[in-house]
């Protein structure tokens, strides 16, 4: 379990983390969904043990990141977004080198490499060197490294930005897989809709402030409310007017609007409209999705 509470981190005058708290529970993905600059990065940061707090603590299944660094690391498996090795070694004789630090012996350590690279696709690339990795195949390595330890928890930044999609695909299937496995993993995504597909919970983090923490079905509840999205061929003064009696209406373009929360039937609100004379050219239900509750969440923000 990975337990992030009230954690602060300052820049100088900048502070990039404002008493963020939040739980990974072992077996769980937790989305982790927020604009650039809003804070994800340095939260995986500080919970992997790379960057230190200003004030407040990071547990790794009970242990302090910054106090029992050693212990809290064995248990945490860290893919970062942009991967930074030494470029000029082969990719396999790297591996060995670092699974070193792991107590493993070169012999040993050839062994789980060639084990590791053949189930993450890159065996047959172990012998060139990492300059000539693709991202993706950069993100593949890292995970390998990850792996060394078999941790229980996993931290995901970005993982997904820049692949292509059998890329995109293989990291959401090891996603899956770890949870299966009963591991903690925090997952940090631009990719809504891939965060929408793996995710038990999502954490919305905004300009360093946590807004709020829901699981994937309650989000997904309260997008579903009825919202239509109405355009007109002769818009006049009044047709918002109109509109608004039936729900909140947000102009969208010249004769398009969209109700949110409507209190009629699509087909009912087309014939009333009918009748007071507007020619509607086109009427249809909006279904929402966790982008459009992250949207709507970070706008109703100072």
């Amino acid at each position: 379990m990975i337990e992030v509470s009230n954690v602060t981190v300052n820049y100088g005058k900048v502070k990039a983390l404002d008493s963020a708290s939040f739980k990974v529970p072992d077996g769980r993905v937790v989305g982790f969904v927020g604009v650039n600059g809003a804070g994800k990065t340095t939260t995986i940061k500080v919970a992997c043990g790379v960057l230190r707090p200003t004030s407040g603590t990071v547990l790794i299944d009970g242990l302090d990141v910054v106090k029992q660094k050693a212990q809290a690391s064995r248990s945490i498996g860290w893919v970062p977004e942009l991967p930074t090795y030494e470029q000029g070694v082969r990719a396999m004789d790297y591996f060995v080198y670092l699974a070193g630090y792991y107590g493993l012996s070169g012999t040993e350590a050839k062994r789980v490499g060639q084990d590791l690279f053949q189930q993450l696709g890159l065996l047959e690339s172990s012998n060139k060197k990492l300059k000539d990795y693709s991202q993706g195949m950069k993100k593949r390595f890292a995970l390998a490294v990850s792996l060394l330890n078999d941790p229980h928890n996993f931290l995901m930044d970005e993982v997904m930005n820049g692949l292509d999609p059998q890329g995109i695909a293989f990291f959401r299937d090891k996603t899956v897989e770890f949870r299966k496995q009963g591991k903690a993993v925090l997952f940090s995504s631009h990719i809504l809709s891939e965060v929408q597909s793996i995710a038990d919970e999502v954490v919305f983090i905004h300009k360093g402030r946590v807004l709020a923490v829901k699981g994937i079905d309650e989000i997904l509840s309260l997008v579903q409310t009825s919202g239509v999205r109405v355009s007109v061929s002769n818009p006049d003064a009044h047709l918002k007017d109109i509109l608004s009696s039936y729900g909140e209406v947000k102009e969208l373009g010249k004769g398009s609007y969209e109700v949110e929360g409507i209190k009629i039937n699509p087909e009912d609100l087309n014939s009333v409209l009918v009748q007071q004379g507007y020619k509607v050219s086109g009427i249809e239900r909006v279904t929402g999705n966790l982008e459009s509750y992250f949207f709507k969440l970070i706008g109703e923000q100072p």
